[in-house]
């Protein structure tokens, strides 16, 4: 009778919900971050990252149960992560500006240092910095390297992130007031310059850029919910190969997107369908890039304000 009644239920749920492509079983979380890496975490091909929030707990967002300045949490976090092939959090930062999750990156990178794990800054450009804003995003950048990343940093700093031995940074941008050939000049006087990652290969700004990765994107037709990026993915990662061979390309995947949850949400959708959004944008970055890529960026581990975030498992239906 139940194994009748869960046909049923999927039988209805595939007749009254077009957007759903079938009712055949999407991979698994791990089955899917396994197609990444087939071999296992030591076998080669691209380091696996999450995208980490470190703003909960902070009374401007929602309450998910925990406080990212819990170190026990972290450790938790780190550990299940670890379990599903995720080798490092790329954390959001915000600079001294934001003091709740300037701490709760330090915690981070302690918490990373001491089980083996690696973080690195997925850093949020000012914005709260009219007029000054290329000044601000060298201040903040300066106090990551200072406190985070540089050798006369805090201990942890050995669990940063690095490839070919120099720190990473990605980058989220938010409009085009900052001058990132400023920045890039400036972050190159570090005794240890950092590679920077940005998420718009279109910039003016690209050559100052050491590489580029996607960020959650529906493609033209929009946030209608139907789509899930696949011309967004497609176009990038062939624009990297034909206009940017020279620059380090990463690729990302994610498993949905609702932002009506957020406070600065503006009802835009993207349906996980039942898991299949996750696995059909590894397999557009396995088919396009795969282990040509050092990294695959996995957008988000826990931004459940706008509904992207794998921490609790994919959508199931």
């Amino acid at each position: 009778m139940q194994s009748y009644r869960s046909l049923l239920s999927c039988l209805l749920l595939c007749l009254t919900a077009p957007l759903l492509v079938s009712c055949q079983r999407a991979p698994t979380l791990k089955q899917s971050l396994l197609a990444a890496r087939p071999g296992g975490v030591n076998a080669g091909g691209p380091t696996v990252l999450a995208v980490y929030q470190p703003w909960f707990g902070d009374p401007a967002h929602i309450n998910i149960g925990y406080n990212s300045q819990d170190p026990k949490v972290l450790r938790e976090q780190i550990e299940k992560a670890k379990d599903l092939g995720i080798q490092g959090f790329l954390v959001n930062y915000y600079g001294p500006r934001r003091e709740f999750m300037d701490r709760a990156y330090a915690l981070m990178q302690e918490a990373a240092h001491e089980n083996h794990f690696k973080v690195a800054m997925l850093y949020d450009q000012a914005v709260d910095a009219p007029g000054a804003a290329t000044q601000a995003v060298i201040v903040d950048l300066q106090s990551a390297y200072d406190h985070y990343i540089g050798r006369w940093g805090v201990k942890s700093r050995d669990a940063y992130l690095r490839y070919n031995g120099r720190p990473v940074i990605f980058i989220f941008p938010h409009n085009d007031t900052v001058d990132w050939s400023w920045v890039r000049r400036a972050v190159d006087k570090w005794p240890d310059p950092p590679l920077l990652f940005y998420t718009n290969p279109n910039s003016k700004y690209a050559n100052v850029f050491d590489g580029f990765f996607p960020w959650v994107q529906p493609g033209k037709g929009g946030w209608t919910g139907r789509n899930w990026g696949e011309g967004y993915l497609e176009n990038f990662y062939r624009q990297m190969q034909t206009n940017h061979a020279d620059k380090i390309q990463a690729g990302a995947v994610w498993p949905g997107f609702d932002d009506r949850k957020a406070s600065w949400g503006k009802h835009r959708r993207m349906d996980p369908r039942c898991g299949q959004t996750f696995a059909d944008t590894m397999r557009v970055f396995r088919q396009y890039v795969g282990d040509r890529a050092p990294f695959l960026v996995i957008e988000t581990w826990n931004d459940h304000e706008e509904g992207t975030g794998i921490e609790f498992g994919l959508p199931k239906c």
